[in-house]
């Protein structure tokens, strides 16, 4: 579609049906929509002067509401994309290279018949070229772009910064090159190969699932080739809570040790079964190995493995509760996988800077504002960046106010769920 086209349609307000499907309906996040896309458009005509022609997609952010770390497990979870998400403003041509930029980064090419991973893990364009190789062995030709991108899904937030921009470049691809035969649940799978063997993050499925999918959703990890996922509806404000997610001011950027010793003591249990994921295992006969696990494996590795089996259950327990209209109930179960994730799990904080402990007082804090109301857990992988609160709306004012006094200004941040995954907005003008 031709820039100038956008750029009146923006100002015409033809976008704001998509706008309050994705954002919602006050007045002050359509403007800041309207505001931040044109500027996304002419940022990108700066940067790309010969370029006419553009299409404009948009990937979320996820928040995760049960199961904590259970989806490398092949276990269940309970997510929700969210109103925070990254737009790619991207122009089409057979030049053999993708051109990145993204607003606050330096700028990358990926140049397509250089597809080997080599040394070159750890970057974005490392995750590009990943996603880009999982396409081409599928079949598809990918041919050039130039993108510019910016993104509202903080990153090192526990919101998923990479699994939002994985779904971006996956669902431009998917779209463009291969008439969007992929789909969502592809598109999240090549985005964890990207991050798994490109990037060398050893992570699981749950955060590419939710961004690609969108919504609200109950995913269940047993055959992760073909996991089942039941999306449905919950309205938390019309039932009246709030999602609040505080930022501790601590990154996950130096923490992917941390993270993979999670997965990795896991499944060091799950090996003195001879299987690979815990989720294979019996909870029983885990419960009656335990002196003879303890002759191979480390303690924590089995608290670890105690809270993997303990949160799995929850987190289908919790989709239950939400779809039944039980919020009590609901309430009660994030209470439970907080106090599982502190005491089993152990991702509160790292043992590699045990005084940085942001996390464990954000949630007593919470607790405390919140007077046995609502509940709160660490929010994500864990270990720094993020809490969730489930907070009542006539107290979300004064929770706000409090924890951006400890935390500092704009820590809070509301989310709202989003019922689209990967989309591209320009297709539906």
């Amino acid at each position: 579609m031709n820039i100038t086209r956008i750029l009146n349609e923006l100002q015409s307000d033809a976008f704001l049906p998509l706008f309050r499907q994705l954002y919602g309906t006050s007045d002050e996040a359509l403007a800041r929509q309207k505001k931040r896309y044109t500027e996304a458009v002419n940022a990108f005509a700066r940067l790309y002067p010969s370029r006419s022609d553009i299409s404009i997609f948009s990937a979320p952010g996820r928040t995760e509401i049960g199961g904590n770390h259970t989806d490398h497990q092949h276990g269940r979870v309970l997510a929700a994309a969210v109103d925070l998400d990254i737009i790619g403003v991207v122009s089409f041509h057979n030049e053999g290279v993708l051109r990145v930029k993204s607003e606050g980064y330096d700028a990358f090419e990926v140049d397509l018949s250089d597809l080997e991973v080599g040394d070159r893990r750890g970057n974005s364009a490392s995750i590009v070229r990943g996603i880009v190789r999982r396409f081409t062995d599928m079949g598809v030709s990918v041919g050039g772009f130039d993108l510019y991108s910016v993104s509202d899904v903080p990153g090192g937030s526990g919101i998923s910064s990479s699994a939002a921009f994985e779904t971006l470049i996956g669902t431009i691809i998917d779209r463009r090159y291969n008439d969007g035969k992929a789909g969502a649940v592809e598109i999240a799978r090549i985005g964890q190969y990207a991050e798994n063997v490109y990037f060398g993050k050893n992570s699981g499925l749950m955060d590419q699932m939710v961004s690609s999918v969108g919504g609200l959703v109950a995913i269940d990890f047993l055959d992760p080739q073909k996991p089942v996922i039941n999306s449905f509806r919950c309205d938390f404000e019309r039932i009246g809570y709030c999602v609040i997610i505080t930022d501790t001011g601590g990154s996950h950027a130096d923490l992917t040790g941390d993270y993979t010793a999670v997965r990795a003591e896991m499944e060091q249990v799950a090996a003195q079964f001879g299987k690979t994921r815990l989720r294979e295992v019996g909870e029983a006969e885990f419960y009656d190995a335990i002196p003879k696990l303890r002759e191979h494996c480390p303690d924590r590795a089995l608290l670890r493995a105690i809270h993997f089996f303990e949160d799995d259950r929850r987190a289908a327990q919790e989709a239950d509760a939400l779809m039944c209209g039980d919020i009590d109930r609901f309430l009660r179960l994030v209470n439970s996988s907080g106090e599982s994730s502190a005491n089993l799990l152990q991702n509160l904080y790292s043992c590699s800077a045990p005084q940085q402990q942001a996390i464990p007082l954000a949630l007593e804090m919470s607790r405390r504002i919140l007077g046995g109301s609502g509940a709160v857990r660490v929010h994500g992988g864990g270990f720094a960046g993020t809490i969730q609160a489930f907070v009542p709306l006539d107290m979300a004012g004064i929770y706000e106010k409090e924890m951006e006094r400890i935390f500092g200004e704009n820590a809070c941040m509301r989310l709202r769920i989003r019922p689209a995954g990967g989309f591209e907005m320009t297709s539906q003008q």
